[in-house]
């Protein structure tokens, strides 16, 4: 009998020790899923601060006025659960001399000039024709953004609400790339965009954009926005405005000994250099040198004169950001008198 209580007993503290286990493993299974739960609402935060993380700080917009972004296309997950779909371009009839005009157009641009000849095709197709008339808001600021636009013919006004008003930003002339912030940026227009008089753009749809240009345009951007940022000159300009300019930038590479402009001739470009070593020089006499963030070429620009001074390579190499007459006098026309007092430096 003694025999049989003791094997009782012992059956007992076994039954006892095993709930007791049970409990624990009851315990640790319901932490962890509270832990998950915990992890999955913080990567619902993560995502949602993801929205827009690539927008440089001063362009957002105060968060009572923002409206929900789109979720971020490069933070899209694909896999058995998430198919990537086939994406298929649209495709719009051109004449050859619509197709050139555009290529002629789309070159100029930094977002669509290093596209490999396959893409370009592909993009010069799925641009569609618009027409659109004097006084019509084509992209209000603020709103979502599906398409970006190419001016062939006509001008409109980038607008924004600066301290309560709306004041004129840009104005954006034939060949200008507009509404291309909110593509790139995943975020709400940065600006209103309105026709000053009859126009005819190209759009470009988002999803095409996303597929064939976006990488590209946003790492060149990025780039040359913040090598501007050590540019004496334009290192002031707000953030919108330099993004600006770097839209308008155009690399040009030049080997030693390269003559880039010609003292006397005439001027239709302004210089930023961005990688290697120049010189300037008036006649026989070398009466300047230039490294990376330096400019040169404004003179003639400002002064509608020739050519004040030769400026060629010293380095191997000499990689430069060329800006045309007309985007000159459109972005850096504010800063003239600052340029105009830097004249007496070749002297």
């Amino acid at each position: 009998a003694v025999s049989d209580q003791q094997s009782l007993q012992a059956k007992n503290r076994a039954l006892k020790q095993e709930l007791k286990q049970i409990k624990a493993s009851i315990e640790e299974a319901g932490n962890a899923l509270v832990a998950d739960d915990k992890d999955e609402e913080e990567e619902e935060e993560e995502d949602d601060d993801d929205d827009c993380d690539e927008l440089p700080e001063s362009f957002r917009k105060p968060e009572g006025q923002m409206k929900g972004a789109r979720q971020s296309v490069s933070a899209e997950a694909y896999g058995q659960w998430n198919q990537k779909k086939a994406f298929t371009p649209p495709s719009y009839a051109k004449t050859d001399d619509q197709k050139d005009r555009l290529t002629k157009t789309l070159l100029k641009s930094f977002m669509f000039s290093s596209l490999e000849k396959k893409d370009m095709e592909t993009i010069l197709m799925a641009m569609e024709e618009v027409k659109i008339k004097a006084g019509e808001k084509v992209i209000t600021e603020g709103d979502d953004g599906d398409f970006l636009f190419v001016i062939e013919t006509g001008s409109l006004e980038c607008i924004k609400v600066i301290d309560g008003s709306p004041k004129v930003v840009k104005t954006c002339e034939v060949g200008d790339v507009f509404g291309e912030l909110a593509l790139l940026y995943n975020c709400p227009r940065a600006a209103s965009v309105v026709a000053k008089g009859e126009c005819v753009c190209w759009k470009l749809d988002r999803e095409s954009f996303n597929h064939i240009v976006k990488e590209s345009a946003a790492k060149k951007r990025n780039q040359y926005e913040n090598f501007l940022k050590s540019v004496s000159l334009i290192s002031s300009i707000d953030a919108y405005e330099r993004s600006q300019i770097a839209d308008a930038l155009i690399p040009e590479t030049f080997k030693k000994g390269d003559v880039i402009v010609r003292q006397d001739e005439a001027g239709d470009k302004f210089y930023i250099v961005e990688e290697g070593s120049l010189y300037a020089t008036k006649g026989d006499r070398k009466v300047m040198e230039y490294g990376a963030g330096d400019y040169f070429g404004e003179l003639a620009l400002l002064k509608n004169q020739p050519r004040a001074a030769s400026v060629i390579v010293e380095s191997s190499q000499a990689k430069v950001l060329s800006m045309s007459r007309t985007s000159f006098s459109k972005m850096l026309g504010p800063l003239q008198s600052l340029l105009a007092r830097q004249a007496d430096k070749y002297t």
